[in-house]
């Protein structure tokens, strides 16, 4: 039976090869995808989700989200995904006006609330639509599966020493959805450098397939953690966590996101011997194992 999801995403180099995966494996049913400022602006991030779904000829709508944090400025990490936030591939221009709306939240709303099962949410870039979606319209949580989502650390950060990206973003949002009550999955930093692809792992791309030597391109272009030695392909983990949880060494833990400290801004901080857990924290799986779902997932694509 395919399991429903929404996907929120900041496209963002990482996140073609997760929304590659969602938009081309018949396990996953994407009901909608969100965009949200994040990568880059809000605007070049809808235009690389439409990129994308046309790429492969899919009919799941594009639904444009928050331009701006709820209270944060606006961070930029166009020098790792380039100026556009999907350099390295030439894709067709797309028209805006294919969007399927302006409000991803309310989307969001009306997908949760006309669905006859509950939905699982997968955010994989900051957390601003996730956060107004569940201020806006709290009365959806018994409609929200779980939010399995790509974001945090159980370590260092990559922005600051103590924050990851996308909470360093939009930490109130952060704090909003781990606040929530609801079901939680952290795929964070740690996961990743447990198995970062070496370079000639990511060149047997070229050879796959279409979407395949699509990827070689743009993660040829990746300037993300540790790229001397490889690639940390980070929203490409939530995809295949929920096809193989049974891969990946778990913890539950309590986590609580700073929004206070200058230093430590953004920082997730987890108890992993709380006797009340708020999240299920995946750490780690191996690189050849990565490396071997990773490209069986690809093989779906064109």
């Amino acid at each position: 039976m395919k399991q429903p999801i929404i996907i929120d995403t900041d496209p963002g180099i990482d996140d073609a090869a997760a929304l590659s995966i969602a938009l081309n494996n018949p396990q996953f049913d994407v009901k909608m995808i969100s965009t949200v400022n994040g990568n880059v602006g809000v605007e070049k991030t809808t235009a690389n989700a439409l990129k994308l779904t046309h790429y492969f000829n899919s009919d799941v709508p594009v639904h444009r989200g928050a331009f701006h944090p709820l209270i944060s400025d606006i961070v930029s990490a166009s020098d790792v995904h380039g100026e556009s936030g999907m350099d390295g591939y030439l894709f067709p221009e797309v028209d805006l006006d294919t969007l399927a709306s302006n409000n991803a939240v309310l989307a969001m709303y009306e997908s949760l609330k006309n669905s006859t099962e509950p939905i699982t949410i997968i955010p994989i870039g900051p957390l601003t639509n996730i956060a107004l979606l569940l201020k806006t319209f709290p009365e959806v949580k018994n409609n929200i599966k779980e939010i399995v989502m790509m974001g945090g650390s159980a370590g260092r950060g990559n922005v600051t020493p103590a924050a990851e990206f996308n909470f360093f973003c939009d930490p109130e949002a952060a704090r909003i959805v781990f606040n929530s009550g609801l079901p939680l999955t952290m795929i964070g930093l740690d996961v990743a450098r447990s198995s970062t692809l070496v370079h000639s792992k990511i060149d047997k791309l070229k050879s796959l397939n279409e979407t395949g030597d699509m990827l070689h391109q743009l993660f040829s272009h990746y300037r993300g953690d540790d790229f001397e030695y490889g690639i940390n392909i980070y929203d490409a983990y939530t995809m295949l966590y929920l096809l193989h949880p049974e891969s990946f060494e778990v913890a539950e833990g309590l986590v609580e996101i700073e929004t206070d400290s200058v230093l430590t801004r953004g920082a997730s901080s987890i108890d992993f011997k709380s006797p009340y857990p708020n999240s299920t924290i995946v750490l780690s799986i191996e690189t050849d194992e990565f490396e071997k779902l990773l490209f069986e997932a690809l093989k779906y694509c064109k």
